[in-house]
């Protein structure tokens, strides 16, 4: 059985098979266009030829070619050269676009602002990230009291010399004395874990070497540290005494328990209750978790064992704790999630108590704040936010000023200050201060940006999919924008992994939009934004609805007047950049330009690198003889046929991405390049320093922006 046209018969080819395979590719070459086009007039000599080296594998009886499997290889000599080469043509492109450098002017004003995050309170001071408009990273703050001088007390910006390191709060002892932070270099998920005297703004000797950890947190006595840290094995929660050597660090959980073995889909997370009585301990098995158990461990009783609090229940479990009672958010009995009383060492479900019972409207996050219960929902992807007393009583909700998005409520369990952010594709967030007491909110912060919100206009849609589905979609735009199908659109979408895909702001969109360009996001099957129902019609065999969401999403713009194909520009990261390789190989007629984002797409091999077998919990996997067929169906690496007529492409990823294999856009680049009839651009930007997680520098992300919106927009806004 063979899959496509490169499908060898053999697992080493023999000579004349060779001789005709490259006979073929002589042949095919001599009919590709002699010279790239880009829009507005940028011309480009076809891209570097990329050698091919043919590995052949048979799969379940379906024999395979990879002819660029030698891409995977990221330290070799060869493959660097490659990269190098495939830069140099990309920088080719961005050079001959104009209006790349009015992109980048604009949104160093755009991003070049005063932000912060939302704050934590710790012995009556609080903690925060803040970075001054002309800095390239965020560093910690303290203030005494809510309305206090800030303080520096982490500066980020010293730490590196490209200052691409930025850092993260861990951890903050009750009484404020001491900071737990993290330091990571690019955009890795890997991180070093410092502690500060607060007092003093000088560092302990104790630190936590690079890696990637689920969880830190200090003992309440502040003799030491509770950490899970991700190895080989899986994660492992450990405790590390201060000034003891870290050879010594004790385990506390992980490996095995009460005789059950623990691996590497066991992804560990550790934490201590605000009122410092339990270090919980969660077991997510896979991404997104299809099972969370909950364990507990009486600090109060330093030899008390770990107990199980929640387990062997296929379900998802968030809990808050106050006293020794968690309130819990969950899917158990309830698609669209409830809130459950658990008391401690109640593990019989027949004992749990129903507080917040499941309702139409999915129940998106839980909080726990000066005595009271924030319920964060999504009512058509909107959010809500009702109050709660602990005996399920709802006592009131918070107000929001427009159509947008809410983060959860923080703050701390005995306190009467809290805190919230708010946000949409045309509002810039701000964060307020709630007073759980009075219900008074203001302003803790909000950035002065340059931009007038009272131009632009965010409304949501409802349109229908290919089985009949209604999916929802925001669209945004300049308010009176014209519908004559030939305004640009960038339609962005993700769908998947539970995510809920709500209105918040981006300098990206918000150039897109002054532009006058129209800005689109679908609520695909595949995220959480319906609940888990919503979630499962898009995961595993499913996966093809979450496809069919995002092309009846374009041809909705399209039929509507808001664009045509020529000028709709598609743009996805990560799950959302597999969701580009689908289109490209699937609809590349519906597109005027991709732009691909650290993207999964050798659906086959995926499991095989970094954290992807993770991902076998939303995906499957091709070692699963059932699960095989259907990745190799949609897995664009492997839907790529040579004559394909695809539009503009850019693929994006670098070096520093530890989350998903920068292998998959290499591969996938050489692929398309050798095998795209058309005359577009395929284009390849890579950067050392860029990853999957936030942390370059705003100069870096500046320009890696600015070269993005340069790309979508030259092959888009082409008349």
């Amino acid at each position: 059985m063979h899959f496509h046209e490169r499908s060898a018969k053999t697992i080493a080819p023999m000579k004349p098979l060779l001789a005709i395979v490259l006979l073929a590719m002589c042949l095919y070459a001599a009919d590709k266009p002699a010279q790239v086009k880009g829009g507005n007039g940028i011309t480009l000599p076809p891209p570097p030829a990329t050698e091919i080296k043919p590995v052949a594998e048979m799969i379940h009886g379906v024999s395979i070619t990879d002819n660029y499997r030698w891409l995977e290889d990221a330290k070799s000599p060869d493959t660097r050269a490659w990269i190098d080469t495939q830069m140099k043509y990309t920088e080719s492109y961005l050079s001959q676009v104009k209006i790349r450098p009015e992109i980048a002017e604009r949104l160093s004003k755009l991003i070049k602002v005063e932000e912060y995050s939302t704050p934590a309170e710790r012995g009556g001071k609080y903690f925060f990230m803040k970075r001054l408009p002309e800095e390239n990273q965020s560093s910690i703050y303290v203030r005494d009291g809510i309305h206090g001088q800030d303080q520096l007390l982490v500066d980020a910006n010293k730490m590196s010399a490209d200052q691409n390191t930025s850092v993260t709060i861990d951890d903050i002892s009750q009484d404020g004395s001491l900071l737990v932070y993290g330091d990571r270099a690019g955009g890795a998920d890997e991180e070093a874990v410092h502690i500060l005297d607060v007092a003093k703004k000088q560092d302990l000797a104790d630190s936590l070497p690079s890696a990637r950890y689920f969880g830190i947190s200090l003992s309440p006595d502040k003799q030491g540290i509770y950490y899970s840290k991700v190895n080989d094995q899986g994660s492992i929660v450990y405790y590390h005494k201060l000034g003891a050597p870290s050879a010594n660090d004790e385990l506390i959980f992980g490996k095995e328990f009460e005789g059950e073995k623990l691996g590497p889909m066991d992804l560990i997370g550790v934490g201590i209750t605000d009122n410092q009585r339990y270090l919980l301990i969660y077991n997510s098995q896979g991404v997104p978790a299809k099972r969370v158990d909950v364990y507990a461990k009486d600090l109060r009783q330093p030899s008390s064992p770990v107990k199980k609090i929640i387990h062997g229940i296929d379900n998802r479990f968030n809990p808050v704790n106050i006293g020794d009672d968690f309130y819990v958010s969950t899917d158990y009995q309830a698609p669209n999630y409830r809130v459950i009383k658990i008391h401690f060492g109640d593990t019989d479900p027949k004992q749990w108590k129903t507080i917040v019972p499941e309702g139409k409207d999915v129940i998106s996050g839980i909080s726990l704040v000066g005595g009271k219960l924030f319920i964060t929902s999504l009512h058509d992807v909107v959010t809500q936010t009702r109050i709660f007393a602990l005996d399920g009583k709802q006592t009131g909700e918070i107000k929001y000023p427009t159509l947008g998005s809410a983060s959860d409520m923080s703050g701390r369990e005995n306190s009467d200050h809290a805190f919230y952010s708010f946000q949409s594709f045309i509002s810039p967030p701000t964060i307020y201060h709630y007073d759980v007491k009075t219900g008074a909110t203001e302003v803790f912060a909000r950035p002065n940006v340059p931009f007038n919100a009272d131009d632009f206009e965010l409304k949501q849609v409802f349109y229908t999919s290919k089985d009949g589905t209604k999916v929802p979609m925001f669209i945004a735009s300049k308010k009176g924008a014209k519908r004559d199908g030939k305004t640009p659109a960038l339609l962005y979408a993700y769908g998947g992994f539970l995510v809920n895909l709500t209105p918040v702001w981006s300098p990206r969109i918000a150039w897109w939009m002054e532009q006058g360009g129209i800005y689109a996001q679908p609520n695909l099957r595949g995220g959480g934004e319906y609940g888990e129902k919503w979630h499962q019609a898009g995961m595993f065999e499913h996966k093809q609805n979450v496809f069919d969401d995002y092309f009846a999403a374009a041809q909705y713009l399209i039929n509507e007047k808001y664009t045509d194909a020529q000028h709709l520009a598609a743009r996805g990261g990560s799950n959302g950049g597999l969701l580009m390789g689908a289109a490209m190989t699937q609809h590349p007629e519906l597109f005027g330009a991709i732009s691909c984002g650290y993207p999964l797409l050798d659906m086959i091999r995926f499991q095989n690198f970094l954290v992807g077998k993770w991902w076998t919990s939303e995906y499957g996997s091709s070692d699963n003889a059932e699960q095989f067929p259907y990745l190799l169906k949609y897995s664009p690496y492997h839907n790529v046929k040579p004559g394909m007529k695809f539009p503009a492409v850019m693929f994006t990823t670098g070096d520093s991405d530890t989350r998903v294999d920068p292998l998959h856009a290499r591969k996938m680049a050489a692929l398309v390049q050798h095998d795209n009839a058309s005359d577009r651009p395929i284009l390849m930007h890579y950067q050392t320093v860029s990853g999957h997680s936030a942390g370059v520098s705003v100069t870096q992300e500046v320009s890696d922006i600015a070269d993005d919106l340069a790309f979508l927009w030259n092959e888009t806004s082409t008349n």
